[in-house]
């Protein structure tokens, strides 16, 4: 489906509301054709032909629910199958209220399938094509829960941790293939996921909260920039860097024979 000049085409998942949705035109203004997923058919149909006309790229439109199965299976295949796509946007997710001691079990299945099941077979189809065909991103959306978890909720923080540990992991597992790894750590975002979830988004501060399209811009460019971990409003590139290298210092005293004389 490639049009002549495209870079490629880019699958966005979630792609019919919020950050998707941005995404889909801040990729299509870079000159990517689009495959956009959502469960919406009706919203991503809109959105594609405004795409199209605006910016004279295809645009294929792909109805799916990404807590099912056999969608989430259509999905990976076009991936594996498909030369033309040069990117992935793993955006789809949804957000949880409420403690875990009460939380419907139900409903958190369906969050960790999207959330984690969902981004993981997404992104090893994605890595498998593209580190094949030598080129290709893969863009994870994460959260900065996942270095406060404290500040958020059980299940939905401890799937944004998976999400960046897995991101850190499969840049490891693809380096030197040519294929580009990041995840995006945004702060509160003004989407419509907080009212999906139950969540007064209306009750943050106004400062805590970032537009998306800043969002989605600052995170285009750390991509830009080579970065791994994009968090959009960290002001101090530094402060990553301090945390990662903290993180190193343990390593070497992470795997022992003995217990640490602490514990004896």
């Amino acid at each position: 489906m490639t049009s002549s000049q495209s870079q490629g085409t880019a699958l966005v998942t979630g792609a019919s509301s919020g950050i998707g949705a941005i995404y889909a035109e801040r990729l299509a203004a870079r000159g990517f054709d689009l495959l956009l997923v959502a469960r919406d058919e009706q919203r991503l149909e809109a959105a594609a032909s405004q795409l199209r006309t605006e910016y004279g790229v295809q645009v294929e439109v792909l109805k799916a629910d990404l807590t099912q199965k056999d969608d989430v299976l259509q999905i990976e295949q076009r991936l594996r199958s498909d030369s033309s796509i040069s990117l992935l946007l793993n955006n789809a997710g949804v957000a949880s209220d409420g403690l875990l001691a009460n939380a419907d079990m139900e409903q958190l299945e369906k969050l960790i399938q999207l959330n984690v099941t969902t981004v993981t077979r997404l992104a090893s189809a994605a890595a498998a094509s593209f580190a094949k065909a030598g080129r290709g991103s893969i863009i994870n959306i994460a959260s900065v829960v996942a270095l406060f978890p404290e500040r958020f909720n059980a299940t939905y923080s401890a799937s944004k941790a998976y999400v960046l540990s897995l991101t850190q992991s499969l840049n490891a597992e693809l380096d030197g293939t040519g294929v580009k790894v990041q995840a995006v750590l945004p702060g509160v975002t003004r989407t419509e996921i907080w009212e999906r979830s139950g969540i007064d988004a209306s009750q943050i501060p106004a400062e805590m909260v970032m537009d998306a399209g800043e969002m989605v811009d600052a995170a285009l460019s750390g991509l830009d920039q080579g970065e791994l971990i994009t968090i959009p409003s960290l002001p101090n590139a530094s402060e990553w860097d301090d945390f990662v290298k903290a993180r190193l210092v343990m390593a070497p005293n992470l795997s022992k024979s003995t217990a640490a004389a602490r514990y004896k």
